[in-house]
């Protein structure tokens, strides 16, 4: 993780999905989490995703993060920023975070609470909006409901981490002494290993829950980054227990194959990849899920939505596409699946030049030295880019033009 925005995201790198572009202090939240390989984590926030990718990369892909997310537009970032670091233990899903289901519990969940961003102010040239006071009492209405669920949807025992990007007491000690006062948790003393003050415990005449001082803020010169707020909370244990052991189906709520036909479609699937493409044993800890007649990989141990008879949610997607099929039924590793396995598919690839890989982006073919049509792997520099076909025309890119025009840029970069 790095300290950002600026010309690392026009980066072969960063579109490798080898690095994520964010603010030094945002770096600290995963890890005053710390979540262990294999628990299941709840981040009832995620968009655009820093944070939830930090957990799966400390989690090393394992157990299952279940990233939940309100607005659809961010939600697409969530997805496009999961695709690319190619992460495959997530869930994401699209509610309230208010009204998350309770009918599962999870081992640690991450609060990133909507705010008023007073800690990101120099992104904007330093001018502090004008909040009005309607906003300050809807965003800490919807910060105690945020908290208040993520302590219900939390095991006994296990962990919420409460985080804003902004200075106000009203937003951060004020909602954590009320949840204090009201809800089972006790605050752990937050011990950052970067410069940091404590919680505050009064502010212009309001005095706070003493044990406030054990929550942490960094502010701007600590770390000439942005601003943070952070608050560590341990669920006090009620007696109950309602954590998720369903195993992870092969088939995508709701979708069109039984069991038996994903199962068979895929064992094909997987021995075309094997004896076409030279698919070996990097591909042997996955599994698979078919969604809109693609196969997607994951790593997920546990699948919580048999608990989940209540609450406004949609499950959006599990894992990351890995194979497409063509009219005829055959298998195609998809663009993400030869990004990030590329080194391992080696029975079909092609290495293409500075020049051929332009041509290519741009939509149109270069000659093919190789004979056998159809989907091949496309090198360049050394790193496999994604998908390409040889076609009567030669070799073709399939790369989405989104992700191509981005390509373009990052060899050409301003």
């Amino acid at each position: 993780m790095i300290e950002g925005p600026g010309p690392l995201s026009a980066t072969a790198e960063h579109w490798l999905g080898l690095l994520y572009v964010q603010q030094a202090s945002t770096g600290t939240a995963a890890p005053a989490l710390a979540p262990r390989p294999g628990e299941h984590v709840l981040d009832l926030c995620s968009a655009p995703g820093g944070k939830t990718l930090h957990m799966a990369e400390l989690m090393r892909d394992t157990g299952c993060i279940v990233a939940s997310e309100l607005s659809e537009p961010r939600i697409r970032g969530l997805l496009g920023n999961v695709y690319r670091l190619g992460h495959s233990n997530i869930l994401v899903t699209a509610g309230d975070g208010r009204d998350f289901p309770t009918g599962a519990t999870f081992d640690r969940v991450l609060v990133d609470a909507p705010c008023s961003g007073e800690g990101t102010l120099r992104r904007g040239g330093g001018q502090a909006p004008n909040q009005s006071a309607s906003f300050l009492g809807y965003v800490t209405r919807t910060q105690r409901g945020l908290l208040e669920r993520a302590v219900q949807v939390t095991r006994p025992g296990g962990v919420i981490l409460y985080v804003t990007c902004t200075f106000a007491p009203e937003e951060n000690e004020a909602i954590v002494s009320d949840a204090l006062k009201d809800l089972p948790v006790e605050l752990e003393w937050l011990d950052l290993p970067v410069p940091h003050a404590r919680g505050l415990t009064e502010f212009e005449g309001t005095r706070f829950d003493p044990r406030v001082e054990g929550a942490a803020r960094i502010y701007p010169h600590h770390l000439d980054s942005g601003g943070l707020f952070l608050a560590r909370m341990r669920r006090l244990d009620d007696g109950g227990d309602r954590s998720f052991h369903a195993p992870v189906p092969t088939v995508f709520p709701g979708g069109e194959l039984t069991a038996e036909e994903a199962e068979g479609r895929l064992g094909k699937a997987l021995e075309e990849l094997r004896t076409r493409y030279g698919a070996g044993e990097a591909l042997d800890h996955l599994q698979w899920m078919f969604r809109g007649g693609r196969a997607w990989f994951h790593t997920l141990d546990a699948w919580p939505l048999p608990a989940w008879d209540e609450g406004g949610w949609r499950a959006i997607s599990v894992g990351i596409r890995g194979i497409d099929f063509d009219s005829r039924g055959r298998a195609r590793p998809s663009n993400d699946l030869i990004r990030l396995f590329g080194e391992h598919l080696t029975g079909r690839v092609v290495d293409v030049d500075d020049e051929e890989i332009r041509t290519l982006l741009s939509r149109k073919p270069v000659p093919a030295a190789e004979p056998e049509r159809g989907p091949i792997s496309i090198r360049h520099r050394g790193d496999v880019v994604g998908r390409g076909a040889v076609t009567v025309e030669g070799l073709k890119s399939e790369i989405p033009k989104t992700r191509a025009a981005d390509y373009l840029r990052s060899l050409d970069p301003a």
